[in-house]
C-alpha cells in the first residue's frame, strides 16, 4: 500500500495556515458527503480518508508531530514541569473526547439537522439573526451528550482517566499518598474530557450548518 500524505488528500500545501487547513477540510466534506454523492459508491470511503487527514493535520499539535516524523526532524529535549505535563494530559483527554463524539454524529447526519434546527431557533430568539454561536451550540452539546454516549464508550473513557492519573502520579503532578489530590485531578480530566466531547458535537454542528 502506497504511504498517504495527508496533506495531499486534502489538497493543501506544507505551509498551509491551520484556519486554512479547516476551509479546505469543510470544503472536501461538503463536496464529497455521501448524501450529496448518493451515486457514488466510494463517497464514504473519500470522506473517511478525508476525515483521517484531518484528524492529524486539523490538530496543530498532532500536526507538528506528523511533519516532525514525516521529514525526519528529530525531537527536541524539553524541561519536565509538571504543570506542563498536566496541561498536555489535558490537552490528549479532550481530543480522546472531541474525536468519539465527533465521529458518532458524523454518522447521523439527520440528528445533526435537527439539533441544527434546535439551536437556529435558540439563537434567534437570544439575538434576533442566525449565526454559529458557539456558547449556545456548547450549551445545547450539554444538554443532549448523554444520548450518544454509549456504555463501551464510558467504559474506554474510565480505562483513559485512570491511566491518565496513574501516569500523572508518576510524575509527581499530584502525591501517591494524596487521596485528595488525586480525586481532584481525576475530576479536573474527566472535565477536560467532557468538554471535548461537547466540542466534538459542535465541530460536528459547525460542518453542516448554513447561515439562514
Amino acid at each position: 500500500m502506497p504511504r498517504i500524505d495527508y496533506y495531499r488528500v486534502l489538497g493543501v500545501s506544507r505551509d498551509i495556515s491551520d484556519d486554512e487547513i479547516k476551509k479546505a477540510y469543510r470544503k472536501l466534506v461538503f463536496e464529497h458527503h455521501p448524501d450529496r454523492n448518493p451515486n457514488n459508491s466510494k463517497a464514504e470511503e473519500k470522506i473517511r480518508e478525508i476525515n483521517s487527514a484531518y484528524e492529524v493535520l486539523g490538530d496543530p499539535e498532532s500536526r507538528r508531530t506528523y511533519d516532525r516524523l514525516h521529514w525526519g526532524e528529530e525531537m527536541r529535549p524539553e524541561t519536565v514541569d509538571p504543570a506542563l505535563i498536566l496541561e498536555e494530559m489535558e490537552k490528549k483527554l479532550f481530543d480522546e473526547g472531541r474525536k468519539e463524539v465527533f465521529a458518532v454524529l458524523m454518522k447521523m447526519v439527520p440528528r445533526i439537522k435537527s439539533e441544527l434546527a434546535i439551536i437556529r431557533e435558540r439563537t434567534v430568539a437570544h439575538q434576533g439573526y442566525d449565526t454559529f454561536k458557539e456558547p449556545i451550540v456548547e450549551a445545547r452539546g450539554a444538554e443532549v451528550l448523554d444520548e450518544f454516549v454509549t456504555p463501551e464508550m464510558e467504559q474506554r473513557k474510565h480505562r483513559l482517566l485512570e491511566v491518565a492519573v496513574q501516569m500523572m502520579v508518576s510524575q509527581s503532578v499530584v502525591a501517591r499518598g494524596d487521596e485528595g489530590g488525586i480525586r481532584a485531578l481525576r475530576g479536573r480530566l474527566e472535565e477536560m474530557f467532557r468538554k471535548g466531547r461537547i466540542n466534538g458535537f459542535a465541530t460536528a454542528l459547525e460542518l453542516l450548518y448554513q447561515r439562514r
